[in-house]
């Protein structure tokens, strides 16, 4: 299976930060938006190229889609409350005019059809937060690019147990950063996975820390 580069967004931590490691051990061509001075100058010193700035700022989107290239996918893990929509819509509206084509959309499960598996509780904490994930996705749905959507489950630390599944309809659970990151690599270079949603989960874990 080819290689593609990875252009990707939210690199500098959390599962982004998980993906880097893999993509590195693969010998991956990557390039990273990165906003933190520090956090970049970490990227650069293992080897990714990286572009210092932010994923809400038009040019800096732009001069990252352009070091990609077209053939590039692009991975989407951004999280913060102004990215989760407003960021990830322009990275899709940049790639289209940048005539990047495949992009793998991290949200979380209870986006979009999946709301109805989010406790009463979950919608009162995190409602917010996966409503703008959940137009993020729809986004990228009616955009131009081939888009694979992934919905983890609530996210810890540790390392990848290796026995989290992926799921398409309904699922409830929690899964490890580092086993997102695992399903991400085996997803982004093969083509049956865009236009489709998976949601991933750990059936062996049930300590959920964060959505």
């Amino acid at each position: 299976m080819k290689l593609f580069p990875w252009l990707i967004f939210g690199g500098a931590s959390g599962v982004g930060r998980a993906l880097v490691k893999k993509g590195l051990q693969q010998e991956r061509p990557m390039i990273a938006l990165v906003r933190n001075s520090r956090q970049a100058e970490e990227l650069r010193n293992l080897g990714l190229t990286v572009i210092a700035g932010d994923a809400l700022d038009p040019q800096s989107v732009r001069t990252a889609c352009l070091a990609a290239g077209p053939h590039a996918r692009i991975i989407s893990t951004l999280g913060s409350a102004e990215a989760d929509y407003t960021g990830n819509r322009l990275i899709i509206d940049t790639a289209e005019q940048c005539d990047l084509r495949h992009m793998l959309l991290v949200t979380s499960i209870g986006c979009g059809d999946s709301w109805p598996s989010l406790s009463a509780r979950a919608r009162q904490v995190f409602g917010q937060a996966v409503r703008e994930k959940s137009l993020a996705e729809s986004w990228l749905q009616s955009s131009r690019l081939n888009g694979c959507i992934l919905r983890p489950g609530g996210l810890r630390d540790g390392a990848a147990t290796g026995q989290s599944i992926r799921v398409q309809g309904q699922a409830h659970g929690v899964i490890t950063r580092e086993d997102v990151a695992d399903h991400i690599t085996q997803l982004v270079d093969d083509e049956a996975a865009y236009g489709q949603i998976y949601a991933v989960i750990d059936p062996g874990l049930t300590m959920a820390v964060k959505p």
